[in-house]
């Protein structure tokens, strides 16, 4: 475990420090419990069988049975604590872990996210967690029990006879040694096997993301393959696990046979020498589950150690990881936001690329302002638009909201004076209220219905089934594009910010559809300072300014009409596009 990481786990026992101290005395007297029960069997052989008579002897064993049923009763009860309320605080650690990592993935930027598969992320909050709870609730625990059985029986063991606990004694060096050798191989297995098994959960998310594609093409089978490829690897990595498990477990057992084995044949010949009586040798004989069963439970405990820590440091791997993108040390709340926006020497290029999207872009433009930009594609129009809200840095540079550097503007305050209308609308699995509302999740039903209005999206929704409140299923798979790019309007409407940026907001509809929609557009678009990513170069004939953007940068600037009689690269991609259809 890398430094640091051990006080980190310890700390979120310290919320349910009662629990645990509850959990923990409970544990200690279940197990000190288990070992009175073979000391009134001696009791009963080697004293009220041997010295009472048949009518003295059955009060008493009848009271000591009593006893037993007692302790037997209090046993239950101490079990049920444990396993009950232990499990609960293990799933309340699990809870604590679980928001942090989720609201530690809601801080790392986009280029975090471009590098990682959602299933893998998911593993670390679901699978993960889960074997970090029932390493938290259960390690302390077992540890606890089994000291108490193993050195309880221990000194037990010694007072009935030392030279056969000698004789057990023998064995157990043998075990730890046979564990410690197996222990580094069911590490690998394990690791292994959590690695699989999130490629799993990795390939069934793109592939259940993406079933329409898969249907579309008839690919069925094709995804099958890829499944089952993944699948059968992490059947090769359960095989050695399951191995290593297989031979860890039944080593265990036949060591506890032959020292049972070996307590019975020296009891045997020490009985014949009268060192030990029949009655102690029967004891001893239950004490050897109460001294064995910890050594067991404390070896096994390295596979929950294992796979807990495994987990814990696939977790620490993502809460350790610094948000490339936060708020500086003096950053501000932005207030009365006019929306003038101004790009200096900006230059840009991914972290793990050496070369440049884009280099020295300078821009200015004023609030209300509509800007367009176009260009072929993988210039940088997109990413361009994304350094404003900061979902990436600048490398070089500076970008400037009102004068102030966006750097030196609190993110939230940043982002929610900036609406974002995307070609891939995503819309959450809920009703349509739902979906507006997030733009503001305090609006009142009015504000949402007139935003739904304004977005020309207030008929359609009135057609459904249960208006407002009709569920619209994952992504909204049961609107059309149009349909859903008017409620991503809508929740932008309802946000109402000073800045907009359309990313292609129309390139994927129909002719019918993409009026309806650039409409909408328009209408959000007045008196905001708006870019605009145009594939379609018709939608973006009355801005007020259209940037021609390539690998050298801004190339071209001017209306539509200047750009044509420029006949520069503009008229060229306006003329390819659309002279064949006019």
């Amino acid at each position: 475990m890398k430094k640091g990481r051990l006080p980190r786990l310890l700390s979120y026992y310290k919320p349910y420090m009662g629990l645990f101290y509850a959990d923990m005395f409970f544990a200690l007297l279940a197990a000190a419990i288990t070992l009175v029960y073979p000391m009134i069997v001696r009791y009963i052989t080697n004293n009220v069988l041997v010295n009472y008579s048949i009518s003295d002897a059955v009060p008493v064993i009848i009271r000591l049975l009593l006893i037993m049923l007692a302790l037997a009763f209090l046993e239950y009860l101490s079990i049920y604590f444990t396993a009950y309320k232990g499990h609960i605080m293990g799933a309340k650690m699990e809870y604590d872990m679980r928001n942090d990592i989720f609201e530690h993935y809601q801080k790392l930027s986009f280029s975090f996210f471009d590098n990682q598969k959602t299933g893998q992320l998911m593993s670390r909050i679901t699978n993960d967690l889960f074997e970090v709870s029932e390493l938290c609730h259960h390690g302390p625990e077992d540890i606890l029990i089994s000291l108490i059985k193993f050195i309880g029986a221990f000194l037990i063991l010694i007072r009935i006879n030392l030279p056969l606990t000698l004789i057990v004694f023998a064995f157990l060096p043998v075990m730890f040694f046979f564990a410690y050798r197996m222990r580094g191989r069911m590490n690998r297995a394990f690791s292994k096997n959590r690695e699989k098994i999130a490629d799993i959960n990795a390939r069934i998310e793109d592939n259940l993301s993406g079933i329409r594609v898969v249907k579309s093409f008839a690919n069925e089978d094709v995804e099958m393959g890829k499944f089952m490829d993944s699948n059968s690897r992490f059947v090769d990595s359960k095989r050695e696990s399951y191995w290593n498990m297989a031979a860890f477990h039944s080593g265990l057992s036949l060591f506890t046979s032959l020292i049972s084995i070996a307590v019975i044949a020296a009891g045997s010949l020490f009985i014949t020498r009268e060192f030990i009586g029949l009655g102690d040798l029967l004891t001893f004989l239950l004490y050897i589950n109460n001294l064995v069963d910890p050594v067991k439970k404390l070896i096994s405990f390295t596979e929950q150690f294992q796979n807990g820590m495994t987990g814990f440091n696939r977790f620490c791997e993502i809460i350790e990881l610094s948000p490339d993108i936060e708020d500086g040390k003096d950053a501000i709340q932005l207030d009365n936001v006019r929306g003038d926006i101004e790009f200096m020497n900006v230059s840009f290029r991914y972290n793990d690329t050496a070369t440049e999207v884009f280099r020295n872009i300078n821009l200015l433009v004023s609030a209300g302002e509509y800007v367009a930009l176009v260009g072929s594609s993988g210039v940088g129009k997109t990413t361009m638009c994304s350094l404003i809200p900061r979902f990436y840095e600048v490398t070089e540079g500076c970008i400037t909201m009102d004068g102030i550097n966006i750097k030196d503007i609190k993110l939230k305050s940043l982002r929610s004076n900036i609406g974002v209308v995307q070609q891939d609308v995503y819309l959450f699995a809920g009703t349509v209220m739902d979906n507006i509302s997030y733009g503001k999740p305090d609006a009142s039903v009015e504000e949402i219905i007139e935003a739904a209005k304004n977005a020309n999206a207030h008929d359609f929704i009135m057609e459904l089934p249960e208006g407002y409140n009709t569920y619209i299923g994952q992504r909204g798979v049961k609107l059309s594009g149009g349909q859903k790019q008017r409620l991503s309007i809508a929740r932008v409407f309802l946000k109402n910010p000073p800045v907009l940026i359309f990313d292609e907001a129309t390139s994927s509809l129909d002719n019918e559809s993409e009026k309806v929609v650039q409409d909408s557009l328009e209408r959000l678009a007045k008196n905001r300072t708006t870019f605009v990513i145009a594939h379609r170069l018709s939608t973006i004939k009355n801005a007020k300014r259209i940037l021609v953007l390539t690998e050298e940068g801004i190339t071209e600037a001017g209306t539509h009409e200047e750009l044509l009689k420029k006949n520069g690269i503009y008229a060229s991609l306006y003329k390819m596009t659309y002279e064949r259809n006019e």
